[in-house]
């Protein structure tokens, strides 16, 4: 027995003595540890509400988004309070602010009573059902629902003023989800109010001023559309936007510029810790950085004017039934800024016609553009030895095995190089296709071409940005659609514009390399943005540099002058210096009865130009999707894109 007393003796000493040594280990030598630790796991620490978005500027600095502040009293309960420890946080803060009650309902009123009452309204239930609820026959609900049920419209009339603004106050602060901020009072919202709780939101037990952020538009609709909204967060996006650290009920941006530059624009909310169940501010909250864009405002004004005057004008000529929209966009072709940017429909109603903003097409929209992509076409001659500067083609009707007759629209006779952009010529690009396709070409022979003679042509329209997306700083555009077909008829309407289609942006790229010797600039409307106060300016970025000999790029410069100058693009841009362009127009189908079939043919008209030719400081490129009813039985016509480009461009040089 005494060996048994002695090993159990034992057996205790090592144990405690383990106890003592792990002890001396974890507080003596790892204290420190430790206790940095427990400090981390329970540190508690809770965003406030969100804080307003930068605002957003044109290039003169004029403000074209502000903010409008709505201060909102909320609860949070983020001090994990129960109801008892609410209901006396809510008379403490009625003595500071009035709120209206009128909507509290007698069933409301009683599941105050029951929380800040309970014990007391025991004695509404018998002691037999005390007896069923030991007996576990009835539950906690049956009680409660019993005693809410119990409590007599007397009682309720018994409650004074504070007691009935209470029982609002804590419908309020229990309703919806446990996480989300409470609206307590949205308006009429006194400056005593606001003071009192920014000076005393540490002892309120959650309730707290926040601000609901309107964004305002000095400039009103003017550049609206692209400038986007503000709005929740979508349920598609939600995952992402939590990942960043975001919260569900957070204001972001929704659409194009808002959406695009949401990193930037987006405020830093405050950061409070709880202690001792009060929040302590350990980071106040800051305003979204500034931008400043490239539009430059008045000449946005110009434009949207002029397109809306143009549309509503061209319905006095006959041939416009389904002319209702066009684009425009100025580019500073040194940079890659856009100056100005917009798209306007109009649609007739009893009144009349009713202007909208239709800008938010102009990265998705695309169109076959005709002529004006005679100058890439031109390139790929001369890149492959097709022709030469100065090369001059007899214009004369042409015709290949099994395909109609092509022709340009008149016969030019004997022309160069220079002529054949001036005047637009169609065989001098046809002409041009059959030498680069390695075709001998004679009258009505068959004309087989090769797949890779389609890829040298889009490749070097890619390096113009036809065909491919700019790059523009907006959530999304258009690359425009290729063409599945590889018919030798199709190659020659290729060239002439007739076959793939692009949008106004990337027509807008493409005269801007021409304009800055070769450059394909990313268009951007960021012009520069505020890193807290730094001004960070955005630097041109060159996508690409055309891998066309400068001495043939200088040449289609030629052509481009001389189509402003003598051919058919005179007075396109009015009476201002040395201007370079060209004009195109394309064929285009409609479905105008809605069935699924296309039924109607129409005109669009195109123009891209730059100026002044030696140092360009604007580059404009205009659409006017089906501005002509081809089988209209009305002689007359509008010249609404070249009244346009001429009232736009000769504004531009007003202006700046």
């Amino acid at each position: 027995m005494e060996k048994r007393i002695n090993f159990i003796g034992v057996i205790i000493l090592l144990s405690f003595s383990i106890i003592l040594s792990r002890l001396f280990y974890l507080i003596i030598i790892k204290g420190d540890y430790y206790s940095e630790k427990l400090d981390k796991m329970t540190y508690n620490v809770v965003l406030g509400p969100s804080t307003p978005r930068g605002r957003i500027y044109d290039c003169n600095m004029n403000l074209l988004v502000d903010n409008k502040s709505i201060p909102i009293i909320y609860f949070n309960n983020v001090l994990n309070l129960n109801d008892q420890e609410k209901i006396d946080y809510a008379y403490n803060i009625i003595k500071h602010i009035k709120v209206d009650h009128s909507k509290l309902t007698d069933d409301e009123i009683k599941d105050f009573l029951i929380a800040r009452d309970d014990n007391k309204l025991d004695e509404l239930i018998e002691e037999s059902e005390w007896k069923l609820y030991d007996s576990r026959k009835l539950t906690n609900s049956d009680i409660y629902d019993l005693k809410k049920k119990r409590i007599s419209s007397e009682t309720i009339k018994e409650l004074k003023e504070d007691d009935l603004v209470v029982a609002y106050l804590f419908y309020l602060m229990n309703k919806g989800y446990y996480y989300e901020d409470k609206a307590i009072k949205d308006d009429n919202i006194t400056d005593k109010e606001i003071a009192y709780i920014v000076e005393n939101y540490e002892n309120l037990g959650g309730f707290n001023i926040k601000y609901s952020w309107e964004r305002v538009y000095p400039y009103g609709d003017t550049f609206r559309d692209l400038l986007g909204n503000i709005g929740s967060i979508s349920s598609e996006e939600k995952d992402e936007y939590l990942k960043k650290g975001y919260s569900l009920n957070d204001v972001v941006g929704t659409s194009f510029i808002e959406k695009q530059y949401e990193d930037i624009l987006k405020g830093t909310k405050a950061k409070y810790e709880i202690v001792n169940k009060k929040l302590k501010l350990i980071e106040e909250g800051k305003r979204g950085n500034d931008i400043v864009l490239s539009i430059d405002i008045n000449l946005q004004k110009e434009v949207e004017k002029t397109i809306k005057e143009e549309l509503i004008d061209a319905k006095n000529y006959g041939k416009t039934e389904y002319y209702d929209h066009a684009f425009v966009v100025i580019q500073e072709p040194n940079t890659g800024e856009v100056l100005a940017i917009s798209g306007k429909q109009i649609v007739k109603d009893k009144k009349g016609y009713k202007v909208y903003d239709y800008t938010h097409n102009i990265a998705t929209d695309t169109f076959t553009v005709g002529s004006v992509v005679k100058g890439a076409s031109m390139s790929v001659g001369y890149k492959e030895g097709a022709i030469k500067i100065g090369e001059y083609m007899y214009d004369d009707c042409i015709k290949i095995y099994s395909k109609p007759k092509k022709c340009s629209w008149s016969k030019l006779g004997r022309i160069n190089d220079l002529d054949a952009l001036a005047y637009s010529s169609n065989i001098y690009q046809f002409k041009t296709a059959f030498k680069v396709a390695g075709f001998n070409y004679s009258y009505n022979k068959k004309f087989n071409v090769k797949k890779d003679v389609f890829k040298t042509y889009r490749s070097m329209f890619n390096e113009y940005g036809l065909g491919v997306k700019t790059g523009i700083d907006l959530p999304f555009e258009s690359a425009g659609t290729v063409g599945e077909d590889y018919s030798s008829d199709l190659l020659l309407n290729y060239t002439i514009g007739q076959y793939d289609t692009y949008t106004i942006l990337q027509l807008s790229q493409y005269v801007t390399t021409i304009a800055s010797n070769g450059k394909r600039l990313e268009p951007h409307l960021l012009k520069s943005y505020y890193n807290n106060d730094e001004l960070i300016k955005v630097e041109p970025k060159v996508l690409n540099e055309l891998s066309l000999p400068s001495k043939y790029l200088k040449r289609i410069q030629k052509g481009f002058r001389g189509v402003m100058s003598y051919g058919l693009g005179k007075n396109y841009m009015g009476s201002i210096k040395e201007p370079a362009g060209k004009t195109g127009t394309s064929q285009s189908f409609m479905d105008t009865n809605k069935d699924g079939v296309i039924d109607t043919a129409t005109l669009t008209n195109t123009f891209v130009g730059y100026a002044p030719f030696d140092k360009p400081k604007m580059t404009i490129a205009v659409v006017s999707p089906n501005i002509v009813y081809v089988d209209s039985p009305s002689s007359s016509r509008s010249y609404a894109n070249k009244r346009i480009a001429r009232r736009i461009s000769e504004k531009f040089f007003k202006i700046s």
